[in-house]
């Protein structure tokens, strides 16, 4: 029983924690564009022309 005295404030802190962790992400911006990386990667603007190759 005399756990619940460390593993209450633990868990109470490490939740307290992930909140202000997610709270942090969405004032920074990391949710603002959820389309583009999803389409960055279907964009082939970084290949070379390959007609070009010797």
């Amino acid at each position: 029983m005399n756990v619940l005295v460390y593993l209450v404030p633990a868990a109470l802190g490490l939740g307290l924690v992930g909140l202000v962790a997610f709270l942090w992400s969405l004032k920074s911006g990391q949710y603002e564009d959820l389309d583009g990386a999803a389409l960055r990667i279907l964009r082939d603007d970084d290949l070379k022309d390959e007609g070009t190759r010797s």
